[in-house]
């Protein structure tokens, strides 16, 4: 596969990566949505161009999910539980 063909799988793949954490769980990212997006991104684009580098040619897969485990890992790492401990969860039960 190309790499101008996969610069764009990978772009995908960080936008949605960052758009699942943001869904999943906005009480961990208390910081502006365009920096979750931004490293989402960037964590994809050059995870996926080093594992294609590393790995020898004719793997996309392999570099594809690659891709996937380092942005995800990548993108955690804004995450803060510890600020979203003391505000509460977005996610309230109702007294029943």
């Amino acid at each position: 596969m190309p790499l101008p063909v996969e610069a764009v799988v990978f772009a995908l793949i960080g936008l949605l990566a960052a758009a699942v954490a943001l869904f999943l769980v906005p009480e961990y990212y208390p910081m502006a949505r365009g920096l979750t997006i931004g490293t989402g991104l960037v964590s994809a684009l050059l995870s996926g161009v080093i594992a294609r580098i590393t790995l020898p040619s004719g793997h996309p897969a392999v570099t594809v999910l690659i891709t996937l485990v380092c942005t995800g890992l990548l993108t955690s790492v804004l995450a803060r539980p510890d600020l979203a401990a003391k505000r509460g969860s977005h996610r309230r039960r109702s007294a029943a």
